[in-house]
């Protein structure tokens, strides 16, 4: 069991990754740091783009090192050895996951709305905001929280009672979220990078229904795994419950009855460029916590 809740935690990891470019610090890393940003300061992209992934890097691996604790003291507690609870906690956190990514409990995602701090672009060496922004980005709760996928990956890590698996979760995240950066790598003129983000706008949809698809299938995998035709049949009644009401809690926003007022989330084209970028954003963005 320990195996399957592995993979599935790298899974999740990389879908949970992968969505998180769409937050509005991804999408300015995307517009920051480009061939020509890196030019205009004096810098080489593929250097700041290496440091970028390091600090990605050393981020995820810090979010993992939260993951190993809680690894090891599920060992302690010798979760390990009844892989009822492993798949009941890992089950629930899933589909709970799912839902709250699909709003199905109010407009909870974005979760925590910060972005970097765009002043160390002038103020420090390139591998100094490189190394810095990567860190943030790669730790996953730093910056804009765009799924609770990334909260699931921490679950998941922390039910495998291993330490080790666990920080290799979670620095696999990291590592998924900062190559993302290398998409740029074409990116050598403002009209390039604006043809990028309206790539990125129009699939942007169809990765967040991706991830919820994933969140729910790994609840139906671990319960299958556990209980052979029994969890499956939990868990595809589990999937279909969350489903429905999900269609209920649309419908109601779409008649205007929503028990939480709508958020709203926020929508940025490529953040708030400086003079570096040369860009102008499509939508206006939130504004940058210092």
């Amino acid at each position: 069991m320990s195996m399957l809740i592995t993979m599935l935690g790298a899974t999740v990891a990389v879908a949970a990754a992968v969505r998180s470019t769409w937050s509005p610090c991804g999408l300015s890393m995307l517009s920051t740091i480009t061939p020509f940003g890196e030019r205009s300061r004096g810098h080489r992209y593929p250097v700041t783009v290496i440091w970028f992934v390091a600090g990605s890097i050393l981020g995820g691996a810090t979010l993992g090192a939260l993951a190993a604790g809680l690894a090891g003291l599920a060992a302690a507690a010798g979760l390990g050895t009844h892989p009822g609870w492993v798949v009941s906690v890992a089950a629930v956190a899933a589909v709970a996951a799912a839902g709250v990514d699909a709003g199905w409990f109010g407009d909870l995602i974005p979760l925590w709305r910060r972005q970097v701090n765009d002043g160390w672009l002038a103020r420090y060496r390139s591998w100094v905001y490189a190394t810095g922004f990567g860190w943030q980005i790669g730790v996953g709760v730093a910056t804009y929280i765009m799924t609770a996928g990334v909260f699931l990956v921490v679950v998941l890590a922390a039910v495998t009672a291993n330490p080790v698996a666990a920080v290799a979760i979670c620095t696999g995240f990291g590592l998924v979220r900062g190559l993302a950066v290398i998409l740029t790598a074409r990116a050598d003129s403002p009209a390039r990078l604006r043809d990028m983000h309206a790539r990125f706008d129009r699939v942007g949809p169809a990765v967040r229904v991706a991830v919820i698809l994933v969140e729910l299938a790994v609840a139906v995998t671990v319960l299958g795994a556990q209980w052979s035709l029994a969890g499956w049949f939990i868990g595809f009644v589990l999937v279909a419950a969350t489903v429905a009401v999900g269609m209920v809690a649309a419908g109601e926003r779409r008649a205007g009855v929503s028990p939480r007022p709508a958020r709203g989330t926020p929508r940025l084209a490529g953040g708030r460029p400086g003079p570096e970028t040369g860009l102008r954003p499509a939508r206006a963005g939130p504004r940058r916590a210092e």
